[in-house]
């Protein structure tokens, strides 16, 4: 790491970030921007494809110094070899976040690399689950993944962020996690987990100068949703729900949601009382 790359991002102790937090004001961004992303170490996991791989795509176009880790490096493989034949930093480290010795001994190398600016956790498992075809397994496998994979990364990146005194935790849920869903028996609660565990991070780190922000997806072209036998409103690309992503953090946002003429809507909805919310899901879905 270059020394003008560390200069960027210097060390906040923890009264400088309590001063900082003293001086926000109402309608002030809950995050500090990020517009500069030139020389910033970021950590993706669980991003070979979709969102992750185009967002760390967009990142590293941006200037940023990428690290990505995922199960299956295979699809990345030929994208970073063309980076690196440019002379851009990419590094792919293979992980399974269902274990936790690996997330470790992953989270080390990243560290040992130089300080570490943003993590953002992106890996997922979906599928479609209604209580009439209950799967046990899928049910947990869901959770080891989406939730429990998250707990591991965060073990491993929360010392180091609180020592240094800084960096950004981003956090990849969904909009299935804000109510009950026609198959999302195994998926939506590991999302609404996820949302919460964000939430109540932020309020924990946000005078330790640590940033959080939750991302809240609607219907993205992805593999995950590509089994969905359904049409789906709104559905964006992975590039599109990138560009939301960055522009969010550009702004400092804690929850950053898209597509809006979807999202919009749905966050008007978690407001119904049950029988009209109810009533609504049934009549739009059919199910």
């Amino acid at each position: 790491m270059s020394l003008q790359a560390a200069k960027m991002t210097p060390p906040v102790d923890s009264t400088t970030a309590s001063r900082a937090t003293n001086k926000r004001r109402w309608g002030a961004p809950m995050n500090q921007p990020i517009q500069n992303w030139q020389g910033r170490r970021v950590w993706l996991v669980g991003a070979s494809s979709g969102i992750g791989l185009a967002c760390a795509k967009a990142l590293q176009a941006a200037g940023a110094h990428v690290t990505v880790s995922a199960r299956d490096l295979g699809t990345l493989s030929d994208w970073a070899a063309v980076c690196k034949t440019q002379g851009l930093p990419v590094e792919l480290m293979s992980l399974d976040v269902t274990d936790a010795l690996q997330v470790k001994y992953v989270a080390r190398q990243v560290a040992a690399a130089g300080p570490l600016d943003f993590v953002l956790y992106c890996a997922g498992h979906y599928r479609a689950q209604r209580a009439t075809a209950f799967d046990l397994n899928d049910m947990l496998r869901h959770q080891d993944v989406n939730y429990n994979g998250m707990l591991r990364v965060l073990d491993a990146v929360l010392p180091l962020f609180l020592q240094q005194g800084h960096g950004h935790i981003s956090l990849v849920s969904s909009v299935a996690g804000w109510r009950g869903l026609p198959n999302g028996l195994a998926y939506g609660p590991t999302k609404a987990a996820v949302t919460h565990v964000a939430e109540t991070l932020y309020m924990d780190l946000q005078d330790k100068g640590i940033g959080v922000s939750v991302i809240n997806p609607g219907f993205v072209a992805t593999p995950l949703t590509a089994q969905n036998n359904f049409q789906m409103p709104a559905l964006i690309s992975p590039e599109e729900a990138a560009n939301a992503m960055l522009a969010g953090w550009a702004e400092g946002l804690f929850d950053i949601h898209f597509p809006k003429r979807f999202t919009s809507w749905l966050k008007l909805m978690r407001l119904l009382p049950y029988r009209i919310y109810f009533a609504l899901v049934r009549r739009f879905t059919g199910l």
